[in-house]
């Protein structure tokens, strides 16, 4: 396994071993020990799994009153994952990074506590599956324009298909007396 550091502290891209055959793979998608040695604390205990259509944007997302560390994998097709720091205080406010994961690169991302999360599906179809630090609440959700122009984005997707909560996010200016400090 090879973890690779992103521009923004604790945003980390895991590129784990993948083993070949004529049978197909074989690739160990957690292991706690070995994810511990990388800063990948846990525990995870909860696991969410979506299906998304093409051109579907989820986020951008993130637990205030229950902050959530994030592994994400894609298990059937490709999306552009992001990862905002919105921690108050934090030298890269405001920052973002993204990843491609895939189902064929195997790549996850790990996106820690203090962090907005979304991501949009660039291939006709995308399952995602998530690992949770701690358990969704729904009270605690908080969301960001994804295409806040102040932290500018440069998703994929020009008109992207959104929910209906997700049309209606406030900017990162608008929630600020909202958000973590560091």
């Amino acid at each position: 396994m090879r973890v690779v550091a992103t521009a923004l502290p604790g945003v980390l891209v895991i590129e784990p071993d993948v083993h070949h055959d004529g049978r197909g793979f074989f690739v160990e998608t957690y292991h706690a020990d070995r994810y511990r040695e990388h800063g990948i604390h846990g525990p995870f205990v909860q696991d969410n799994h979506s299906r998304s259509t093409g051109g579907t944007l989820r986020g951008l997302h993130l637990q205030l009153a229950r902050p959530q560390g994030k592994l994400i994998r894609v298990v059937e097709g490709e999306v552009f994952d992001v990862a905002v720091d919105v921690r108050r205080g934090s030298p890269t406010f405001g920052r973002w990074v993204s990843v491609k994961l895939s189902a064929g690169n195997f790549k996850q991302c790990y996106v820690p506590q203090g962090f907005a999360h979304g991501f949009c599906v660039v291939t006709p179809v995308a399952q995602v599956e998530y690992k949770c630090t701690d358990l969704y609440d729904s009270v605690g959700e908080i969301g960001i324009a994804w295409n806040d122009p102040d932290l500018a984005i440069g998703w994929p997707v020009r008109d992207p298909i959104l929910s209906a909560r997700d049309q209606q996010n406030p900017t990162l200016a608008a929630v600020m007396d909202r958000l973590p400090k560091l």
